[in-house]
């Protein structure tokens, strides 16, 4: 009984039947020697009769490299569908153009793999080694057939393990997203959750935090595109929006949690304010007192530019009560932005009223000062100048030209300053005003000298 031949391969046939046959192949496939073995009578009419020599020997050969082939097959398939998984796992996560290559690149491996399986099966179509009268010369071509395919699986099996190698920086960058994508997620539900409760707890209280529930409200269209999964919105996408609704939801929730001492701290500065605001009205008053007295006794130089704190300082105060009062309406509609930034301004005011009175009470007393005894800030500018004048020296034998000149202006300036005090209406705020200026200098002096020698110039 002779065997039937074997269909040829149709390029049109699916890639399943590549496996369907190598399946078969290697389940069907006993040992030679144990069919050998096998007595001839037990055989029956049906079975293939047995020749021995040569063509045995080749078809032992032959069946061998189909064998080999079948396994070359088994491996080059199963890498091409792990290595599938791997560049799905890379596109659904990465869009860059080293991305876009790898699955380029696969592609073509894989149109190599098409080609090598289609030489393997069309190897296994063209010989049927079972037949009882295949003869040497047909075994020897078809182990050379099936040599040369299993040959060509290796070889692309070995151009697909190298493109895998080379996958790996892609592949853990992947990975690592996938991985962080369920948690990425669930921690932005539940921030969510944790402010939405905290908004409930403020609620509770009396106060209103209407601001911070339309900004919670507005994250509802992006839970929802969260819920709808990384499917559609692509794993990039939803990792980068999951973070994003985390964060603002966190922040809602500690504004919210801040919301009760927020409050607190907006009516303890309500009432500091006001306080600080009635001290400065009777400070006001203090001013003109003192500038009379600075007109009586000093030349118009030393309180002209003195003359618009009354009028500026009471205008300033009564700014000052005005903002309070407007930031106490805002504290009463629980609007805390409008609270807190009215109240800013209103401490502004309040710094520059109590500066600009301050400073004519302060005037006063350095005036008597000078007037008493200038030799006092006198002697203070010369001290600063000489302690200058020492350090320029330390190490050296003659003074750096830039150092020496501005010290040498410092004590000629002095000299002038003190020249002023002659006559018989001293300007004593011009004197006061230059010594402080040569102090200055002279601060500027020492501190590039201690720079350069802290440089190691």
């Amino acid at each position: 009984m002779t065997a039937t031949p074997a269909q040829p391969y149709s390029p049109s046939e699916p890639r399943a039947r590549l496996r369907v046959l190598a399946d078969a192949l290697a389940l069907a496939a006993l040992p030679l020697i144990a069919v050998a073995l096998l007595p001839a009578a037990f055989a029956g009419g049906g079975t293939r009769r047995w020749f021995g020599g040569r063509a045995e020997s080749q078809r032992a050969e032959a069946q061998a490299a189909k064998d080999a082939a079948a396994a070359a097959f088994y491996e080059l398939d199963t890498a091409q569908r792990d290595l599938r998984i791997s560049i799905e796992t890379i596109t659904a996560v990465d869009a860059s153009p080293a991305a876009l290559r790898a699955v380029a690149d696969f592609e073509a491996i894989g149109r190599r793999i098409d080609e090598a399986s289609h030489q393997y099966i069309q190897a296994v179509d063209a010989h049927d080694l079972d037949r009882d009268d295949l003869e040497a010369a047909a075994a020897t071509q078809a182990r050379g057939q099936l040599t040369r395919a299993k040959d060509e699986l290796v070889r692309v099996k070995g151009e697909l393990d190298r493109f895998t190698d080379g996958l790996g920086p892609l592949l853990g960058k992947a990975e690592t997203q996938l991985a962080r994508l369920a948690p990425s997620v669930e921690r932005a539900r539940q921030s969510l959750l944790a402010a939405s409760n905290a908004l409930d707890a403020v609620r509770e209280t009396g106060l209103k935090a209407d601001g911070l529930a339309a900004r919670l409200a507005a994250l509802g269209p992006e839970l929802t595109k969260l819920n709808q999964g990384a499917g559609q919105h692509g794993v990039p996408g939803t990792l980068e929006r999951a973070e994003r609704v985390a964060r603002e939801a966190q922040a809602v929730r500690a504004e919210a949690e801040r919301l009760p001492e927020r409050a607190a701290e907006i009516d303890h500065r309500l009432v500091s304010l006001r306080t600080r605001a009635q001290a400065l009205t009777t400070r006001s008053g203090q001013v003109e007192p003192i500038l009379s007295e600075l007109r009586r006794r000093f030349t118009a130089a030393c309180w002209q530019d003195l003359q618009h704190v009354p009028d500026q300082s009471v205008e300033h105060v009564r700014q000052a009560e005005a903002k309070l009062a407007e930031a106490q309406s805002a504290r009463d509609a629980q609007r805390w932005p409008d609270a807190t930034a009215l109240l800013s301004t209103a401490r502004a005011l309040l710094n520059s009223t109590d500066e600009a009175v301050s400073a004519a009470g302060d005037r006063l007393t350095r005036l008597n000062a000078v007037q008493k005894d200038p030799r006092q800030e006198i002697e203070r500018t010369r001290f600063a100048i000489r302690d200058a004048q020492r350090l320029a020296m330390a190490g050296r034998h003659t003074p750096d030209p830039r150092d020496a000149r501005p010290l040498d202006e410092a004590v000629a300036r002095l000299e002038r300053a003190i020249a002023t005090l002659e006559g018989r209406h001293p300007d004593y705020w011009h004197f006061l005003t230059e010594t402080e200026a040569v102090r200055h200098a002279v601060s500027d002096v020492v501190s590039r000298i201690r720079e350069d020698r802290g440089a190691g110039h």
